[in-house]
């Protein structure tokens, strides 16, 4: 944000603020390493609102839930926005000197008032105005956020409207006010930074900057094309059309974790040539042309990895990967010698020297110093640089250095799968804390705490559907349907029903997930699906993929 794709605040932060918002996240259960800073936080004193729709186990710990409607995010943070502006209490010696685009700001949410807001987000008008008073009051502020904010179709927007909120006050740029962005994965941060990403480079840099691109041209010996490629929707739209026949997918397993099942079979099934590099037989490496065994990275190969608050660490290797499995690095050059580009035999440390030539956030990370200090967080652009705990503390200096941060117009846009007569439930998905993603790391064990996939429902929607705990029920949606048992649980208000996409196996939630993609991220809304509960007939149980 503002430039820089990380979020602002060290882990510690949380411990020493004063306020915390949790908006779209379950971290107890999702990001327990990172919740338990937060259970600091509120041991010294934070007062704590949790903002799902939801009342998970997270929520247990504030001090005030705003269990608003699923998609209604930009309505609340816009509400709270023009409330702070109402009631006075804008921070406008810092809006006036840091940021542009106040006066578009102000004028696009004075029609959220605490009445149109309570009616758009169902949560109630002098609730919205306390959280309001008491963030923008507060000295020291943080606002948490994880997929419940940013697997929507309009997922770029929610983040825009919450940084809004940080501008409108002041809480970001100093130590315990900042934005939390928790990352849905594992060095995804990592991924991001090292340009996995189609319009970066290493480092944040823009691959559409003639003179950035330069720099990789003169280290790599070759041109670079100068156009962002495809985000992974795109990925499947080309796929749609023809455009993409050959994919080469590491670590990742998107026949089972992307949006409308039944189409990413058809289209990766479709493909002419697939090949999967992955340290499991995954059901999307089951349909490939080419399978390349792959190390685990978190023990079976030297490296870095980088978290949620952008502190990069060094991985060791424990143990030699077994029978035919090679290190990534290994297999990717020994691939580009395959196909006419000798690489050698670069080490990871060889690799990571590069990382530091061309990224000017990592430029001072050296191995020897990763080993010393536990780690640093980007920037540490030379050797004598400690590292940056807490981004944009430019903010506050007078004048502003550098460019100064925007307010961005936004407005609601309710989920695109609507609720009808036909698909009366709102179905949103989540993740638990004994499984991990589509199953793959954590299917192959057991857990006292794991019970298989379940279609949670509200008491109220038990009773008017006539179901109880444990039957099993038809899950219907506009893309296909699915059987599962049913869960009662007491946390979940009438309409809504809760679903996860670890046991894709036995009930397959993606075949009811919408694949409407935000345009500027390309994330699916996997939030928000429109669905219908049916009773079956006769005594049915869950097989294979669930799928009917």
């Amino acid at each position: 944000m503002f430039g820089a794709g990380g979020g602002t605040s060290a882990y510690q932060e949380i411990e020493d603020t004063d306020l915390i918002i949790l908006w779209g996240s379950n971290a107890r259960e999702t990001h327990p390493i990172f919740f338990h800073h937060l259970l600091k936080g509120k041991k010294n004193g934070a007062r704590m609102y949790a903002i799902d729709p939801r009342r998970t186990s997270s929520v247990a710990w504030a001090d005030v839930w705003l269990g608003l409607e699923v998609g209604s995010d930009v309505a609340l943070a816009n509400t709270i926005g023009r409330e702070i502006i109402a009631a006075g209490l804008c921070n406008t010696a810092f809006i006036e000197r840091a940021t542009t685009g106040f006066d578009a700001y102000k004028a696009a949410v004075e029609s959220y008032t605490l009445e149109r807001g309570e009616q758009l987000t169902s949560v109630k008008a002098d609730v919205l105005r306390e959280m309001a008073h008491a963030y923008a009051r507060a000295d020291r502020a943080q606002i948490c956020w994880t997929l419940g904010i940013t697997e929507h179709h309009n997922a770029v927007d929610n983040v825009f409207a919450i940084i809004n909120l940080s501008l409108l006050t002041g809480h970001v740029g100093r130590w315990g006010s900042g934005l939390v962005p928790l990352r849905g994965q594992n060095n995804v941060q990592g991924g991001g930074d090292m340009g996995a990403i189609p319009n970066k480079f290493v480092g944040g840099q823009d691959v559409e900057d003639p003179a950035l691109r330069a720099t990789f041209e003169r280290e790599y010996g070759t041109s670079v094309p100068d156009t962002r490629g495809w985000h992974l929707s795109q990925m499947f739209e080309a796929m749609e059309h023809g455009e993409l026949k050959t994919v080469f997918v590491l670590g990742e397993n998107p026949m089972q974790s992307e949006a409308d099942a039944k189409r990413t079979r058809r289209l990766l099934e479709g493909l002419e040539h697939l090949v999967v590099q992955d340290i499991f037989l995954t059901k999307t490496a089951d349909v490939a042309h080419v399978v390349l065994p792959a190390a685990a990275s978190w023990c079976e190969s030297e490296g870095t990895v980088t978290s949620s608050e952008r502190r990069v660490q060094r991985v060791r290797k424990a143990l030699h990967p077994p029978g035919q499995a090679k290190d990534d690095l290994e297999i990717l050059t020994l691939l580009a010698k395959k196909l006419g580009k000798d690489w050698g035999a670069p080490t990871a440390a060889e690799v990571w020297q590069e990382v530091q030539r061309l990224s000017p956030w990592h430029g001072g990370m050296s191995y020897e110093r990763l080993e010393a200090e536990n780690g640093l967080q980007w920037p540490c652009p030379t050797l004598d640089h400690p590292g940056s705990p807490t981004l944009h503390t430019r903010l506050w200096s007078d004048p502003v250095e550098g460019a100064r941060a925007g307010f961005q117009v936004v407005h609601h846009s309710p989920p695109v799968d609507t609720l009808t007569d036909e698909f009366p439930l709102r179905l949103t998905t989540g993740r638990r804390l004994d499984s991990f993603n589509t199953g793959v790391q954590t299917g192959g064990y057991t857990s006292p705490l794991r019970h298989g996939e379940r279609i949670e429902v509200s008491p109220e929607d038990a009773v008017r559907l006539g179901v109880v705990a444990g039957e099993v029920v038809r899950v219907v949606s506009r893309r296909g349907a699915i059987v599962a048992p049913i869960k009662i649980d007491p946390g979940l208000r009438a309409g809504l029903t809760f679903m996860t996409m670890h046991f894709p196996d036995e009930v397959e939630t993606n075949i009811l997930t919408i694949d409407a993609v935000d345009p500027k991220s390309g994330t699916a809304e996997f939030k928000a699906a429109a669905i219908r509960i049916e009773k079956l007939g006769v005594p049915e149980t869950v097989g294979a993929g669930g799928a009917r």
